[in-house]
């Protein structure tokens, strides 16, 4: 790296204010990165997932049904840990045709 030569300190002073805005720019991309992958850990977002994931396995006409009763579901069953038991019984229901 070539060293800079700065003939006033006014140079000097834009210089630093320039790293300092861009150090700024840095850390509020690295919060609202870190906003954002906590929002996408909600149990809405998970069962979300968990169906989504699963609709790849359908074909025809169950891929809408089940995509317009994911925000039913997710309202309807307020902890994940009784929600995951519920849709994958139901989605291996699905599966058999039943």
């Amino acid at each position: 790296m070539e060293t800079k030569k700065y003939s006033s300190y006014a140079q000097i002073d834009r210089e630093l204010e320039i790293l300092r805005i861009e150090k700024e720019i840095s850390y509020q991309k690295l919060v609202f990165g870190i906003k954002k992958t906590k929002e996408s850990f909600t149990p809405k977002n998970i069962v979300s997932g968990v169906i989504g994931s699963s609709l790849n396995a359908f074909s025809g006409s169950y891929g809408p049904l089940v995509s317009l009763a994911i925000p039913y579901v997710a309202k309807a069953v307020p902890f994940v840990s009784k929600a995951i038991p519920f849709i994958s019984k139901w989605v291996s229901k699905l599966k058999r045709g039943k």
